[in-house]
């Protein structure tokens, strides 16, 4: 049986690094088998303003690896959003703090997005705003790093 639902990468004010989470993870899941062809990734952000458009240091960065997220526009993260999850992938230990505080009821599956990266000396990604190029890249490569082992965790939630 497909799954459905969606999968909420979380950050700040959702113009950098969910929005490239969100589109990386999605990338990744389309070469994954069929039952994930259904599953949708989404990015909101704890405290983002509706409708901002994504940093343009986040869209160059991704359009380096092949990506294209000129498009997005930030959103605020919702209790409906919360409950419809497979899972709520976070990109610090303050945004997964900030859900559990907020979410009535908490999400059951609430990550951090480089959690199950093996022998990981950082589980967080850094907030890049505001930075030069280099450091949106950073982050991006922090992400690919933490693809892998985040879709194999995944894999165990869908089936």
């Amino acid at each position: 049986m497909p799954a459905s639902g969606i999968i909420v990468a979380v950050c700040t004010a959702n113009i950098c690094r969910s929005p490239m989470a969100a589109a990386l993870l999605q990338h990744a899941l389309a070469a994954q088998p069929e039952i994930f062809k259904s599953v949708r990734v989404v990015s909101a952000g704890v405290s983002a303003r509706p409708g901002e458009p994504v940093s343009q240091n986040s869209v160059l960065a991704l359009k380096k690896v092949g990506l294209d997220i000129s498009q997005h526009r930030s959103q605020a993260l919702t209790q409906r959003m919360l409950d419809e999850a497979i899972a709520v992938v976070c990109m610090t230990e303050s945004h997964r703090a900030v859900i559990q505080m907020q979410a009535e009821p908490e999400p059951r599956n609430l990550l951090l997005f480089r959690q199950f990266v093996p022998n990981a000396t950082d589980r967080e990604i850094g907030d890049p705003y505001g930075g030069p190029i280099a450091v949106y890249e950073a982050a991006r490569d922090e992400m690919v790093e933490s693809i892998p082992s985040l879709v194999e965790y995944l894999k165990k939630l869908v089936r």
